[in-house]
């Protein structure tokens, strides 16, 4: 059955291309993006290589989710609605308060109210929500209790022990964090992301609308933006040796991610949609590796096949969480998927596409220093 989906954000690197491989499979696609200049420029018709890309596949509507009038444009005939859109980044979320409630909490309701509310075709909604709302994640003690370790304390970065600690439980082990784990995120985004999930998990039941949750781990691959510095470090690190500059490492190097390739992500937002069994429920979508800081810039290393000073700093990020590996058992049980890209092949190809791009002026030392000044960069 042939659907009409409409993916808000989705001029991004991530809805961009699932805009085009719901077109492939003859679905008609409807984007609602806002084309902030941090992602696509100041003239984004021509200096929005994402926003190119969308010609010819999707009705674009420039507008935004804070805006009903916007929302209701992009709803008319819509069945099936992916809200990609969102602010993002970690360490400004800190600091921009307003703006991403606004858009992450304010614009879901709105989103919400309009589907409550109003005639719609709308059949289920897709949350992209994010691994940042389990904050620390899972762990294990040494007698085996799996525990969620709150936030790190300041006090103990500052004296170099950036690992989490329980009071009374001797070394904890990560495991990876499956989809029942606690929430309790630790940073202004991730309590966003956590509203958003929770308003269309509970709403969107009531109304007679399926409602789907994928929680995204670290995103990366071609097309991802080479100049937004909230982004992530395999963009931020890939200028940094491009222009030759040395990259610092945070902490000791040894903090980890789940990083997961953007065609695996596509894929399984692709089902999350469209596949029946999926309807109600909630899919870590990640790679299930944990990958440390020190390994992402030995495989760009690799990758570029050059090298730039590297300086393991002991700096670190209030908000930021130590580790993250997803549990992926119910994306390949429920829906049949598994993430086939491995890292260092994703980041031969993300290279590849780097190395045909323009260098630009990232901004990332512009946003250390905003962190600094407000003393949430130690």
């Amino acid at each position: 059955m042939s659907e009409h989906v409409l993916i808000t954000g989705g001029a991004g690197f991530i809805g961009t291309r699932l805009a085009a491989r719901f077109v492939a499979d003859g679905h008609r696609v409807t984007v609602l993006d806002s084309l902030i200049p941090q992602v696509h420029g100041d003239d984004p018709a021509t200096t929005s290589p994402l926003l190119r890309s969308l010609d010819g596949v999707a009705d674009v509507i420039h507008g935004t989710v804070t805006s009903k009038d916007d929302l209701r444009r992009a709803l008319e005939g819509a069945t099936v609605v992916i809200h990609l859109a969102a602010e993002t980044g970690t360490g400004q979320s800190m600091y921009e308060i307003d703006r991403y409630v606004d858009a992450n909490v304010g614009g879901t309701a709105k989103l919400l109210d309009i589907l409550a509310n109003e005639d719609n075709a709308v059949s289920r909604v897709v949350i992209a929500s994010s691994r940042s709302i389990y904050g620390e994640g899972a762990y294990e003690t040494e007698d085996g209790r799996r525990v969620y370790p709150g936030h790190r304390a300041d006090a103990d970065m500052a004296a170099g022990d950036f690992d989490v600690h329980i009071p009374g439980e001797g070394p904890l082990r990560l495991i990876p964090t499956d989809e029942t784990a606690k929430l309790h995120p630790s940073s202004v985004y991730g309590i966003t992301k956590q509203m958003q999930e929770s308003m269309i998990m509970t709403v969107a039941p009531t109304i007679g609308i399926e409602g789907v949750s994928v929680r995204y781990q670290n995103v990366y691959g071609p097309g991802q933006s080479l100049k937004n510095p909230y982004t992530g470090i395999l963009s931020i690190f890939s200028t940094l040796i491009r222009q030759g500059k040395d990259i610092n490492i945070f902490e000791d190097g040894e903090e980890s991610r789940d990083f997961v390739y953007i065609d695996d992500v596509v894929e399984a937002t692709f089902l999350a949609a469209t596949a029946p069994a999926a309807a109600g429920k909630t899919f870590n979508v990640g790679s299930g590796v944990a990958t440390t800081v020190k390994d992402v810039v030995s495989a760009l290393f690799d990758a570029y096949g050059t090298e730039v000073p590297t300086h393991i700093s002991g700096n670190y990020r209030l908000g930021d969480i130590r580790h993250n590996v997803a549990d992926t058992t119910a994306l390949r049980e429920v829906l049949g998927f598994a993430p086939a890209v491995p890292f260092d092949e994703g980041v031969r190809r993300f290279a590849e596409w780097v190395l045909t791009e323009p260098v630009e002026a990232d901004g990332y030392e512009r946003s250390l220093k905003e962190m600094a000044d407000r003393k949430l960069l130690k």
